[in-house]
């Protein structure tokens, strides 16, 4: 096996590599000496077959398999040996094409490799982490906001208006039929809250407590009952009672709604959960003052597919957050600027910096954590969730995508313990202030 270099120019390599015809008989002849004693052929005992037979008859199959084997063999060699890394799947072809046997098998071999990535005094990055403290006005604020969602509902003179909640009894039918799942008793329906047929609750505004009203609706066309889908339909509803909306009070009664033991371990949990927010929101901005002190400390060659994918991406993504009504990709076809590129540049150098810093820290993911986020994503699928996570465990790349930030962020922790961190105590303002400029830049 001969491999011969015939580009090295920066990052790009290129090499011939020659698989001569005897090279390749002999492990054709390696792999049918292995598969004969398994080998079983009408007229002859198992094990038993001449080899000459299981040429004629296997041989075509086997110089395809012998052939991928050893090309493959003398790559990897190829990479142990020179200790390059492709940063992208090499390009690998078969160059004489008019190939037949008997002939030396040639292949061009091509890929820009990683760049080696200079050492970083991580002790000399110096870094500020905002603390914020979660004040009573903050507190107060967070608890009217749960009154507020755990209103309560009053007896109220006079007619049903929009967001109060009526009381009703209720009988369905479709052509003067009774159908199933259509009547209801005391049924407390929140005018406005859309959770009844399009339609419905409209026709209860208006109304007083006592009063008998027709409603008439037509049920979607795509109602999940097809016996009841795009059937017009009258409901005979009595308004037994009407309420108002009344927000609670903020005392032990409304704790205790929300699983809290009094007011005051309700406030402890509130603090706890605005602190925990405020860290998360700190710690986005700690992590791009750590990336823009490593994107000035480093610089480096950078394989240009590498660049080229990233800015293309970033094209993509920012044209479809500015036309968010175009789901799908069937839309023109997306040029790259050199803002786009400029900011390829910063991510690749990047992201080929922590994945340095994770691998020679020996940072890894556990198959635990990987799970949890698969979980974590499967929650946006309801009622999909198994199907979800039987794709994601069939699907390497998707892994790769969910696994990803979790390396970095598990590296970018890894670094935030070695720089020099320094807290200072800021307001809730100063703090939203900050994220604000991240969005900025």
């Amino acid at each position: 096996m001969q491999v011969t270099e015939t580009l090295n120019e920066g990052l790009k390599r290129a090499y011939t590599i020659t698989l001569s015809a005897a090279e390749l008989e002999a492990k054709v002849n390696e792999k049918l000496v292995e598969a004969q004693p398994e080998v079983e052929m009408k007229g002859f005992r198992k094990g038993k077959v001449p080899m000459a037979l299981l040429k004629k008859q296997f041989g075509q199959r086997v110089i395809g398999e012998a052939m991928q084997e050893s090309i493959d063999g003398a790559m990897n060699k190829h990479f142990e040996e020179s200790g390059d890394r492709p940063a992208l799947q090499p390009d690998v072809k078969m160059t004489n094409e008019d190939w037949k046997e008997g002939d030396d098998v040639e292949v061009a071999m091509s890929y820009e490799a990683l760049p080696t990535i200079p050492e970083v005094d991580l002790k000399g990055v110096a870094l500020e982490k905002l603390v914020v403290k979660a004040d009573d006005a903050a507190v107060t604020e967070a608890l009217e906001g749960l009154a507020e969602n755990a209103q309560n509902f009053e007896a109220k003179d006079g007619a049903s208006e929009d967001g109060d909640q009526v009381v009703i009894d209720f009988v369905g039918s479709v052509d003067g039929e009774e159908f199933e799942g259509g009547a209801g008793e005391d049924y407390p329906l929140v005018l406005g809250s859309n959770s009844f047929i399009p339609g419905f609750e409209e026709q209860l505004v208006g109304k007083k407590s006592g009063e008998a009203v027709d409603v008439n609706v037509s049920f979607p066309e795509e109602y999940g009952a097809e016996h009841l889908a795009g059937k017009e339909a009258l409901f005979k509803c009595t308004v037994k009672e009407v309420k108002a909306a009344a927000k609670a009070e903020i005392n032990d009664d409304l704790a205790k709604q929300f699983g809290a033991e009094d007011l005051d371990a309700m406030k402890a949990q509130i603090t706890e959960r605005l602190e925990a927010e405020y860290a998360g929101a700190a710690r986005a901005v700690q992590k791009r003052a750590l990336l823009d002190a490593l994107d000035g400390k480093v610089d480096f060659d950078l394989p240009p597919s590498l660049v080229e994918a990233e800015a293309k991406q970033i094209a993509h993504q920012l044209w479809h957050d500015e036309n968010p009504d175009v789901q799908g990709h069937d839309h023109p076809e997306i040029e790259t600027t050199d803002e786009h590129t400029k900011l390829a540049n910063r991510r690749v150098r990047l992201g080929l910096l922590l994945a340095e810093l994770g691998q020679k820290a020996e940072v890894e993911v556990t198959d635990a954590e990987i799970t949890q986020a698969i979980m974590n994503q499967a929650r946006q699928y309801p009622g999909q969730e198994r199907q979800f996570f039987e794709f994601v465990q069939q699907n390497p790349q998707m892994q790769q995508q969910l696994r990803a930030p979790i390396f970095e962020d598990k590296v970018v922790d890894y670094v935030f313990e070695l720089a020099d961190v320094t807290e200072k105590e800021v307001s809730k303002a100063d703090l939203e202030k900050a994220i604000e400029a991240l969005d900025e830049e």
